[in-house]
């Protein structure tokens, strides 16, 4: 079993991977969400026997350590200690894990305080089959909003998860979003104030978006809500920059916001193109040169398993796909873009053509080119996804 220690700093090893295992249920179907999951757990004990099964059946594909493990969903807390300690031991019994790897599981605040109420151990369990992060979808510490998207707590229970969770677990990341319609300046400056003062050493922070066929897109279109304005995100992003650096989190990655030794392992991974695997209805993967996902119906998904034939389709990825994952991936990230990466790995007319695509954001001061690296600068931040797009390319060779 992994140490409970989950400190980042020695993250630095390339010959790595991660598992990620999609628990598809829920409680409730949040307003905005387009993931996919069941509300009904009916079909959760043949689930998670379909999720060992598909383990044990793609133990041959990752050829990396394993460094990470991340349960999510959907709500992977709904899940009980037995159920986990059977996926995450199918892990160990059929990859080489790390001395040391993150084992991250999302939870929902409704879930922490009511099988904490049912049993006083469930932390101590979570450690015991080594679990050792924990990630709470709080979303607001405000009624009003946490009722606009549909979410299963209160602001009461999104406050009693943390403390609780904070008397087990050092490593917890909280999810908050902003530009919610009605979220004012101020009540974004408050959410950001309570959650600093909990002193959670990790914040995920996202704009709420609109995706099609969601309750959102619907309630939007029907004037029962008021449309999402992008301008008024763009002031809370910008609050959130300047909050979060005078609290001492870096802003590793356009989203994420880590105390030193907390950054995210597992998303840190996605960025810098490690592989991994997609286990589970829906989940996507990777392996450096194609991309591959699962049917999203969890009963095709079950009866194929069961089958012994793996439910998923595959997609491989030519250079410029690479490329333009590269770059959206790197100019979202701290780390930014290197000219020298894209010369060693796609070739000089690929950093020719970037520099030229680049001129522009470079002349406006939306990109800074330092040392060889080009980087989004704190002015575009907000823009970083358009900006990535106009260095996109079709085809070069």
């Amino acid at each position: 079993m992994p140490k409970n220690t989950m400190l980042n700093h020695d993250y630095n090893r390339q010959n790595s991977g991660g598992i990620y295992i999609h628990i598809p249920f829920c409680k409730q179907a949040c307003h905005y969400c387009d993931f996919h999951f069941s509300t009904s757990i009916k079909k959760k004990p043949e689930l998670v026997e379909a999720l060992c099964k598909e383990l044990a059946m793609r133990k041959n594909e990752l050829k990396t350590e394993v460094e990470t493990i991340y349960f999510g969903g959907g709500t992977p807390s709904l899940l009980t200690i037995r159920e986990l300690q059977l996926l995450i031991d199918e892990v160990y019994k059929n990859f080489k894990v790390s001395e040391n790897p993150e084992i991250t599981l999302e939870a929902n605040p409704d879930d922490i305080v009511s099988v904490r109420a049912q049993s006083e151990t469930i932390f101590s369990d979570y450690k015991t089959i080594g679990i050792n992060r924990l990630s709470i979808g709080i979303q607001s510490f405000f009624e009003e909003d946490l009722k606009l998207m549909n979410r299963a707590h209160n602001a009461a229970e999104a406050l009693e998860s943390i403390k609780e969770a904070k008397q087990y677990f050092d490593n917890i990341s909280i999810d908050l979003i902003y530009g919610i319609p009605g979220m004012t300046n101020e009540r974004w400056k408050k959410n950001l104030s309570i959650a600093l003062s909990i002193q959670v050493p990790h914040l995920s922070c996202y704009a709420l978006t609109v995706e099609p066929k969601t309750a959102l897109k619907k309630f939007i279109e029907k004037g029962i809500v008021p449309p999402v304005d992008e301008a008024v995100a763009k002031q809370h992003y910008e609050i959130l920059l300047s909050e979060t650096e005078r609290a001492g989190y870096d802003n590793y990655e356009f989203s994420n916001f880590g105390k030193p030794g907390f950054h995210s392992r597992n998303n840190t991974a996605y960025w810098e193109g490690k592989p991994y695997l997609g286990i589970g209805p829906s989940a996507h993967g990777y392996d450096g040169n194609s991309r591959s996902w699962n049917v999203s119906n969890n009963t095709k998904y079950i009866k194929s398993i069961k089958a012994g034939i793996l439910p998923l389709e595959t997609e491989t990825l030519s250079k410029p796909d690479k490329y333009n994952e590269y770059i959206m991936t790197g100019l979202r990230t701290k780390k930014g873009v290197s000219i020298e990466k894209v010369i060693r790995e796609f070739g000089p007319k690929y950093s020719e053509y970037l520099l030229k695509q680049a001129e522009d954001s470079l002349k406006n001061k939306l990109l800074i080119l330092e040392n060889q690296t080009l980087k989004v600068s704190k002015k575009g931040k907000f823009l970083s996804d358009g900006i990535a797009a106009d260095l996109f390319l079709v085809n070069l060779d």
